[in-house]
């Protein structure tokens, strides 16, 4: 309910409709769960910065919500977060350490919001992989969305392949706590 109060929901129709699509193909492949969304974008001026965020000032992008599972192992459609970001999925020993290569190169905002909102994560929940693979790759099939941002572990962990999923660069946050879509231009 927090992105609607402050006005930060907004996205163009395109968005919108692509993202309803999306839902309902997860919805018919796991019945019950939901579709989130998190950052949108402001309405009424174009250009208009959404802090944090690099880009989220146009009506193009918007952040999804990852899937998680709860101390059962059962799917819900709780975050252990309560704005849906800052609970991290952190890299396996065998994965690429993006977040400790981007801290160790200066940017210190990479891990700001698990910093601000981490501590306050549930930790009874873990990570759907296998929903929000299904999710990711939905996405991938809609002409409209140019782009996906996800962590480069996650990336490998998901076994991801499409041109649309790239990594955001370390002057952005960590995309390990949610999924950022972007329209094609």
């Amino acid at each position: 309910m927090i992105y609607p109060l402050l006005n930060r929901h907004y996205v163009r129709p395109a968005l919108r409709n692509t993202v309803n699509n999306v839902a309902h193909q997860i919805q018919k492949r796991n019945p019950g769960t939901e579709v989130r969304y998190l950052d949108g974008g402001f309405p009424f001026i174009n250009g208009f910065p959404l802090l944090p965020h690099l880009s989220h000032n146009d009506g193009k992008k918007l952040d999804l919500a990852f899937y998680y599972k709860d101390h059962n192992g059962t799917p819900t459609n709780k975050s252990p977060s309560a704005i849906g970001y800052g609970a991290c999925g952190e890299p396996h020993d065998n994965e690429p350490d993006t977040p400790l290569r981007c801290s160790q190169r200066g940017y210190w905002q990479y891990n700001i919001l698990k910093i601000l909102v981490g501590w306050s994560t549930s930790k009874s929940l873990t990570f759907d992989e296998a929903r929000t693979r299904q999710l990711i790759i939905q996405l991938t099939k809609s002409p409209t969305v140019g782009k996906i941002f996800i962590e480069p572990h996650l990336v490998q962990r998901l076994k991801l392949t499409n041109n649309k999923i790239r990594f955001h660069g370390c002057q952005a946050v960590r995309h390990d706590d949610h999924i950022h879509i972007q329209l094609q231009n």
